[in-house]
């Protein structure tokens, strides 16, 4: 199987993955996630660390997915957000463990294990948030999102390519993503907006017409941010995919690095005038 087929194969069977686990079932969703979070923190940490700290990166996991857990039984379940408080003795155990196992050699590099916590653990501890209407399931909303965010990847990558590579084009970021163009980001930003829009009209996103543009914008635009962000990291450790969990796409890393940044942003916003 060549690679395009490769990719538009394992391309497909996860987005009807993703798709099925989020609208389907908050049990299917907490374990889809739960996965999501095993693997984009395991892939971080081995970009950033290697085989560093190798103690403190599973007790950073197992804190993450505890706080993922209580998180979703709280919001599914009804489990008293208190116990939310059982984290901090894992979360403690980092530096705890950093003394008493005599750690030294670039001893800065322990603060990678928080970012690790806050970029990745913290967006995604957030998201049981949006798939639950007062006590009712529902996961459209962030279905909603993650449309939003595949039309402006679409857009930016098909009239990115078409007018932004093109030597007179201007790049983004050369530096960081030679083939990021400004073409790509305004096309990108154009049909996320009309994804919004569109999702409003089918009352996928239950807000008025200006909530919704801004928040195709926010993803948008936050979405870029990730990317590039994501793209830098791997560009300062020399690494070109996060993994090879998905034939074809690299690792989760990959896949959800616009996530990481345009999702909790856009959430934060509708937070912000009380709509969720």
């Amino acid at each position: 199987m060549n690679n395009f087929w490769k990719r538009t194969v394992f391309g497909l069977l996860f987005l009807v993955v993703t798709v099925f686990c989020i609208i389907w079932d908050r049990t299917l969703f907490g374990a889809l996630f739960l996965f999501v979070l095993y693997f984009c923190l395991k892939e971080f940490y081995r970009i950033t660390l290697q085989d560093r700290y190798m103690l403190q990166q599973k007790i950073a996991i197992l804190t993450a997915a505890a706080a993922f857990v209580l998180t979703a039984c709280h919001y599914f379940y009804g489990l008293g957000l208190h116990y939310l408080c059982l984290c901090i003795f894992p979360l403690l155990l980092i530096p705890v463990t950093s003394v008493f196992y005599g750690v030294r050699d670039d001893f800065q590099d322990l603060g990678l294990i928080y970012l690790g916590l806050l970029y990745i653990a913290a967006p995604i501890c957030v998201s049981p948030i949006l798939v639950m209407d007062g006590d009712v399931y529902d996961g459209w909303m962030l279905l909603s999102f993650f449309i939003i965010q595949w039309c402006s990847d679409v857009g930016a990558y098909c009239l990115g390519t078409l007018f932004g590579q093109k030597s007179t084009s201007a790049k983004m970021a050369p530096e960081i993503s030679p083939k990021k163009s400004w073409w790509g980001f305004w096309s990108g930003l154009v049909f996320a907006v009309l994804g919004a829009v569109a999702l409003h009209f089918l009352s996928w996103l239950p807000f008025n017409l200006v909530h919704c543009i801004v928040v195709g914008v926010l993803i948008s635009v936050g979405g870029v941010c990730g990317d590039l962000f994501e793209s830098q990291w791997k560009r300062r450790f020399g690494v070109k995919d996060s993994g090879n969990i998905i034939p074809g796409h690299g690792g989760m890393f990959d896949r959800f690095d616009s996530s990481f940044i345009a999702i909790p942003l856009a959430a934060a916003y509708l937070a912000a005038f009380g709509l969720i």
